[in-house]
């Protein structure tokens, strides 16, 4: 056998081995995981997301509803915390607008 040939073979057997252990011997399990759990800048994100939606179809008990789900205090209060994250992170300036008219809408000040 070439070297190449010897290479690809192990290299198969490699990535089989590897799959085979994420898979079936060790997989990732995720237990009682909620949004509340995510890192900041994910719950940034998912704030930018909500405040995107708001922004089409106008819809404050929606995004209030979708905005509990972060475990905040009052919708309110997760849209703030989102908003400074988003300052310090250098959000792009019509990411922040969305942020702050949902914010607005939810009695914020702009």
């Amino acid at each position: 056998m070439t070297r190449w040939i010897r290479f690809f073979i192990v290299l198969i057997v490699g990535i089989g081995l590897g799959v085979l252990y994420g898979r079936v011997v060790n997989p990732v399990e995720y237990v009682n995981t909620t949004t509340e759990s995510l890192r900041s800048d994910y719950k940034t994100d998912y704030v930018l997301m909500v405040a995107e939606v708001y922004q089409t179809d106008q819809d404050l008990r929606w995004a209030m509803n979708r905005l509990a789900l972060l475990g905040c205090e009052t919708p309110q209060a997760c849209v703030e915390t989102a908003l400074d994250f988003a300052v310090q992170s250098g959000y792009a300036a019509p990411d922040l607008s969305l942020i702050e008219d949902l914010n607005f809408a939810l009695g914020g000040n702009e």
